[in-house]
């Protein structure tokens, strides 16, 4: 995995509050069944199935991945027999929400539903210690409720081409089919979740560009990944390193604190600070949050896309949209490392990781030089 040098210039029971919100879910000693698994339904967090004599409990979104799978999703509540139960219902409410405020920094478990700032509803899908549903969206789903009923609304099914209504170019399968080895931290959901943060981002000329960009983008987080597996840098002497201890804001998380993260692998202080600024995190003293909350950390790489130009002349989201090329992208993120005959091999690697990238979506490798 090679070092992008980002540089020094670069400027279910929910219990919440003392409300409790009830499914009408089996115990896991119950004999009645939820109703049969389906491989082409959609799950969410907190759906209940059955499947070979077992109830099973779906934390987080899921489809096509049969109980008890092996990424975690399904936990197993126990063998059952009988008929099937009725839907579930919420008490707590007449016809609609009625969950506790969001209260930063409370612990909440997979499952709670709380009401955040913005008037809307979100159900935990993963336990967190209060952190923002609409920033860190890998544990947080939105919510709605069905009239006299609670349930969340399933989304589109990500699996098939995208439709052409604003949706990411990306597939989730054409995602998986990039990275077949990737790090389960690194999800197309905490993708999706955060292009809101740069709408231009793949959504910027025609279907081709766009598939381009997408393609650029994630060949170079290929790279600098080593294929989504690693989410932290593997040198762990260079930690201390990156503490620029002239910045007037220090190195409040500490020393060590600041070493290459996420897809980018984000790195220093001062990056970690521009990063956090732009997106509303404080990244400069949470900058663990780039290694636990996938949204988060797609988000810094798009913050890197998007914004910055380092070594090179212009940013990569600029360099694919404007016909620069794909190797500008290089030059713009590790150019003094490796353009110009400096390490063609690393050159080499992203150049294949965007052709074969781009031969999936369909569409040819664009304008400008592929190389720097």
């Amino acid at each position: 995995m090679s070092r992008v040098r980002l540089w020094a210039g670069l400027a279910a029971t929910a219990v919440v509050g003392g409300v409790v919100a009830v499914f009408n879910m089996l115990p896991a000693s119950a004999a009645t069944c939820a109703p049969a698994w389906q491989a082409s339904a959609v799950y969410t967090g907190g759906a209940t199935v059955s499947r070979n004599g077992h109830n099973f409990l779906a934390k987080w979104w899921t489809q096509n991945e049969a109980p008890p799978g092996n990424t975690g999703v399904w936990q197993d509540q126990g063998s059952c027999g009988g008929s099937t139960p009725q839907p579930p219902t919420q008490t707590g409410s007449a016809g609609g929400c009625s969950f506790p405020a969001w209260v930063q920094g409370r612990n909440y478990v997979t499952g709670d539903i709380v009401k955040f700032t913005d008037g809307k509803y979100y159900i935990a899908e993963h336990d967190n210690p209060g952190y923002s549903p609409t920033i860190s969206t890998w544990y947080w789903d939105p919510y709605t409720c069905n009239g006299g009923g609670g349930g969340t609304t399933p989304p589109p099914n990500p699996t098939t081409n995208p439709p052409s209504n604003g949706a990411f170019v990306v597939s989730e399968a054409q995602f998986n089919q990039m990275f077949p080895n990737r790090n389960p931290f690194y999800t197309y959901n905490g993708l999706v979740a955060a292009l809101n943060a740069y709408p231009a981002f793949a959504k910027t000329g025609s279907d081709a560009q766009r598939k381009q960009e997408a393609a650029a983008f994630l060949a170079n987080v290929n790279h600098e990944t080593g294929g989504l597996v690693y989410i932290v840098e593997q040198n762990t002497a260079n930690y201390p390193h990156y503490c620029d201890t002239s910045q007037p804001y220090g190195c409040p998380a500490g020393q060590a604190a600041y070493y290459g993260r996420g897809p980018i692998q984000l790195s220093w202080n001062f990056n970690y600070k521009a990063a956090g600024d732009a997106l509303g995190i404080d990244l400069l003293r949470n900058p663990n949050l780039v290694q636990t909350d996938p949204a988060v950390a797609m988000k810094t790489a798009l913050w890197y896309w998007n914004t910055q130009t380092g070594p090179g002349t212009m940013t990569p989201h600029n360099a694919m949209v404007n016909g620069a090329g794909f190797g500008e992208t290089i030059r713009s993120i590790n150019g003094s490392l490796e353009c110009g005959g400096r390490n063609p091999a690393q050159v080499q690697s992203r150049v294949a990781a965007y052709q074969r990238f781009v031969g999936i979506l369909g569409v040819g490798v664009g304008a400008g030089s592929l190389s720097c």
